[in-house]
């Protein structure tokens, strides 16, 4: 289990000033030392992260945060470096001293509620004083979910791990498929998968195998094939494919290769609903209509893997969008959780599938494009645009977007 990806645990955010016993209160939940430990403020700097199985959740991840009132230029980069983890956090945790309530909480709240992330309160280190009845009431009276603990001595640990699940909405508890609504049990699906420089040696890149699990999960088979064996592999078939998915950049052949009664989709394009909001990038994909030369372009990528000469990112979606505007655009490039958090110079963002991503980051992105007045779109769905195959990249979806 320790194996699960990132993108698909649950991400929990455990935020509040400096030694209010995050670090303390992590090591315990997880009853292991995860974080330093002590009395000098702003141990923590930058985050720190612990997968572990939490029933009934499944596979979470908790994140050990810096301080929201640490000082000085330091403290203002790891700020920062928390700030980010708001964008990440599907359930917040909010450490407080028992006795002590002020702008800093009431700041964290305010900022969980605009989000619509579930909170959690634990006023911490009643060992030392019992909670101020003054907040006791106040969060009462708002509704917001708190627990007593002595994370030093352990003491209401048990009880939190009871409160967490007790104050998640349904859909924490209900799984969602990559592609189990658009095939039926006993369907096969024909994936194709280049083996190129970019492939990992001796394995799958992470959208093919969850999109095989996915399969098998929903009483499915698959059959795998590299682009240059797609066309004997589909002549060779007694009953031709329920869907067709391939590596964005095969679209070309692929699509050449597959017969028009066949849907055919990509990875990405899967991942650009499992992830995010379908219909936002194809919206955004539609854009592309309206960009002028010397119009400044980001390329946003959720992982941080090593670049190679024909790389999808920086070489391949410039070079394909490039020749559809037929004039040069102004790129910028972005990779992991490095996000500007002003995009409004941009005319155009484009993002990877996030398979890396959990659901909650991906979409604070989208929110973050939708304030800003920036079109976004998916990888996928940018270069079936640019190669002139939209239509047919999109037809599993037919339903869905418009």
């Amino acid at each position: 289990m320790q194996k699960t990806p990132k993108g698909l645990r649950i991400q929990i955010g455990i935020f509040g000033r400096r030694n209010s016993g995050k670090s303390t209160f992590l090591n315990a939940i997880t009853q292991q030392q995860v974080s330093v430990v002590s009395d000098v403020p702003g141990t923590t700097t930058d985050p720190v992260e612990k997968a572990m199985e939490m029933l009934p959740l499944g596979p979470v991840l908790f994140i050990d945060t810096a301080g929201v009132d640490d000082t000085g230029s330091l403290g203002e980069k790891r700020i920062e470096k928390t700030r980010k983890i708001f964008d990440r956090a599907d359930i917040a945790v909010i450490i407080a001293e028992a006795w002590e309530w002020d702008k800093f909480e009431d700041e964290l709240l305010d900022e969980f509620k605009t989000r619509n992330v579930p909170t959690l309160v634990v006023l911490n280190k009643i060992d030392i004083a019992s909670p101020d009845s003054k907040v006791l009431d106040s969060l009462a009276k708002e509704k917001i979910p708190f627990i007593a603990v002595s994370a030093l001595n352990k003491d209401g640990v048990l009880a939190f791990r009871d409160k967490l699940v007790e104050i998640l909405p349904d859909s924490f508890f209900t799984s969602t498929t990559i592609l189990g609504d658009l095939i039926k049990p006993g369907d096969m699906v024909m994936l194709v998968a280049p083996i190129d420089l970019e492939a990992p040696r001796g394995r799958l890149i992470m959208p093919q195998v969850q999109t095989i699990r996915d399969i098998l999960d929903n009483d499915a088979y698959c059959t795998v094939v590299k682009e240059r064996e797609l066309r004997n592999a589909l002549d060779n078939l007694k009953k031709k494919p329920a869907l067709l998915v391939t590596d964005s950049q095969a679209f070309l052949k692929v699509a050449a290769d597959t017969p028009d009664d066949v849907p055919l989709t990509s990875f990405s394009i899967l991942f650009a609903r499992y992830k995010g909001d379908l219909q936002v990038f194809v919206d955004g994909a539609k854009t592309i209509e309206d960009l002028n030369p010397g119009d400044k372009v980001l390329i946003a990528e959720a992982c941080t893997h090593h670049r190679i000469c024909e790389d999808i990112g920086q070489v391949k979606i410039p070079r394909w969008l490039t020749q559809y505007i037929g004039a040069k655009l102004d790129f910028t490039f972005t990779q992991g959780h490095d996000f500007p958090e002003d995009i409004s110079q941009y005319k155009l963002i484009i993002h990877c599938g996030g398979c890396t991503f959990n659901p909650r980051m991906l979409m604070s992105r989208i929110m973050k494009c939708r304030e800003q007045r920036v079109p976004i779109t998916n990888y996928g769905i940018a270069i079936s645009y640019s190669l002139g195959i939209f239509e047919r990249a999109l037809s599993p979806f037919t339903n869905i977007v418009q």
